[in-house]
């Protein structure tokens, strides 16, 4: 039996809060980052060692349309913390936690609330099999 996997779509990245969906993205881009630290030993001359250290995750989300319930609950993008970011995958999902706004760029027409681009940070990156 052939398994189809499809291409990931608009509704299969999203922004999530407390377990509920309050806006979906249409594109990401994700930046990882770790530490490292070098290990010296007394009378070498180079590191013994090095220890890695916590990554980091920078994420560029652009097109960013509030739920419709987000926008009936009066949903303020600017004071949203702690959030999720959950990418959806043929074969898996991939869950950014513990995500917090660095940069905002906003446009919208009346009645609309649109983010063009926004800058998250996250300290967790979780994948779950589907």
């Amino acid at each position: 039996m052939a398994v189809t996997k499809t291409i990931p779509t608009t509704a299969d990245i999203y922004l999530e809060l407390n377990g509920t969906k309050i806006a979906v993205v249409q594109s990401y881009r994700v930046t990882a980052t770790r530490s490292a630290r070098t290990i010296q030993a007394f009378g070498q001359e180079e590191p013994v060692a090095t220890i890695r250290g916590a990554a980091s995750y920078r994420l560029e989300l652009t097109r960013i349309y509030a739920t419709d319930t987000a926008i009936r609950d009066g949903l303020d993008f600017q004071s949203v913390s702690d959030f999720n970011l959950v990418i959806c995958k043929p074969d898996r999902n991939v869950i950014y936690t513990g995500c917090e706004w660095a940069e905002l760029e906003e446009s919208a027409e009346v009645g609309g609330t649109v983010l063009e681009r926004v800058v998250i940070t996250a300290t967790h990156r979780l994948e779950s099999a589907k």
